[in-house]
């Protein structure tokens, strides 16, 4: 049986930590410099509070005391260092704060969005970025991390240690760019964060990633107002994940979107995600790309999409952002907007230079488009070939059953040609 006042007391860690671990770890990081120091405190921090909370209660301000709490181990373990007198000076700065009281916004604001950009300094490996966000901004176990990435849990660990290391070795400052040099980083940051979302959407994703990456992409919003592309993401993520209850049925198998109920959308992430989209500048590839899943998520079926204005959408990107997968994804638009042949045309294009050779969503693309053409026998043979390079299983069954269904439609024309 389930105790009552620890799943209570669980939760009420769990809210607090969402909000509070970030700033603590952000602030300890300033203060002391020390990456590891500051996760330690935050994380000892918390494990007090599972432990006393249920006989103690949920202070008034949870944030607050692990602040303090987190704060005091810092000072106990600098204290008990022989440290340089640079530290002791600093910490009777950390020593005479009160985290009782709320921060001043700005403080708050320099401090986070300061640990967002050094996680994503490009001088790390884009890998190291995604996974220091994680771990720092998120608080997401290393255990966790490792799975997500396929490696055992003592090497993400030292991959961790390493781009820690880097930070210190580099002198990577610790602080919010300005002026061009903002707009230069911030793209980074938010590709960290559309990769981070895309390790939990994926097939075989942790979705706990993609709610992490809306979470991020909501504080970010919420630091950087001004942004429309941080906003643009926001939106994006909200149209793709509305859909996370209805891409498999029963089975556990994936649903192309046509093949969706609808009525499991996230009606009310598409609401959000349609306020936050409203009044952001149309020319930002995330602004374009969030139209895109906007026409697919307020269509009220499979047959009233727009596909005409998802096709002028893929125009203008690939105009902002060329590449051979949004050249694919163009081609699928055009198909759909103007038939078959059309898209089919626009896929040779994007093939044209061997950048999508083997790669099993261009296969899949052109067997859908040569299935809408009426070659159903060549569909069913490109979909097997799809399969047999699919990067998951949940894809590759996805594809055989496509490739199944070609071959029943193909059988009564066969049988009207012996005829």
């Amino acid at each position: 049986m389930t105790d009552a006042p620890a799943a209570a007391t669980a939760d009420a860690v769990a809210a607090a930590s969402a909000d509070a671990y970030p700033r603590i770890v952000a602030t300890l990081i300033r203060v002391t410099g020390d990456w590891t120091l500051a996760e330690d405190c935050a994380q000892e921090a918390l494990t007090l509070a599972l432990q006393r909370w249920p006989h103690e209660g949920v202070p008034g301000n949870p944030g607050g005391w692990l602040t303090t709490v987190a704060r005091n181990r810092a000072i106990d373990v600098l204290r008990r260092a022989s440290v340089e007198r640079r530290k002791l000076a600093e910490l009777a700065v950390l020593a005479s704060t009160d985290p009782d009281p709320a921060p001043a916004e700005g403080d708050v604001v320099d401090d986070r969005l300061r640990l967002i950009f050094t996680c994503c300094h490009p001088a790390l490996a884009l890998e190291a970025r995604v996974a220091l966000t994680l771990r720092t901004i998120g608080g997401v176990p290393t255990a966790d991390i490792a799975r997500a990435f396929l490696v055992s849990e003592s090497t993400m660990t030292r991959r961790l240690t390493r781009a820690k290391t880097k930070i210190a070795d580099a002198g990577i400052p610790y602080r919010v760019p300005t002026g061009a040099a903002l707009t230069e980083r911030l793209p980074g940051v938010l590709a960290v964060l559309y990769l981070l979302f895309t390790h939990g959407y994926n097939a075989d994703g942790r979705p706990a990633f993609a709610d992490e990456a809306i979470r991020l992409a909501r504080l970010l919003r919420q630091l950087m107002p001004g942004q429309g592309e941080v906003s643009a993401l926001l939106a994006l993520f909200l149209f793709q994940h509305s859909r996370r209850d209805a891409r498999r049925d029963r089975r556990g198998n994936l649903l192309t979107l046509d093949r969706q109920d609808r009525r499991r959308w996230d009606h009310a992430a598409i609401a959000e995600g349609l306020r936050v989209l409203d009044g952001t500048p149309e020319d930002g590839p995330y602004a374009l790309q969030a139209r895109i899943a906007a026409c697919h998520a307020t269509a009220d079926s499979a047959d009233t999409t727009d596909w005409p204005a998802i096709a002028t959408w893929y125009d203008r990107l690939a105009q902002v952002q060329p590449s051979p997968v949004i050249e694919l994804n163009r081609a699928v638009a055009h198909g759909y907007a103007y038939g078959p042949a059309a898209g089919l045309a626009l896929l040779s294009q994007a093939r044209a230079g061997g950048a999508l050779d083997d790669y099993p969503l261009a296969i899949a693309v052109e067997a859908d488009l040569t299935a809408r053409r009426g070659d159903h026998d060549q569909a069913a043979a490109l979909f097997r070939q799809a399969a047999e390079v699919a990067p998951s299983e949940p894809e590759r069954r996805a594809l055989l059953d496509r490739a199944e269904e070609s071959l029943r439609a193909a059988g009564p024309h066969r049988d009207r040609l012996r005829a």
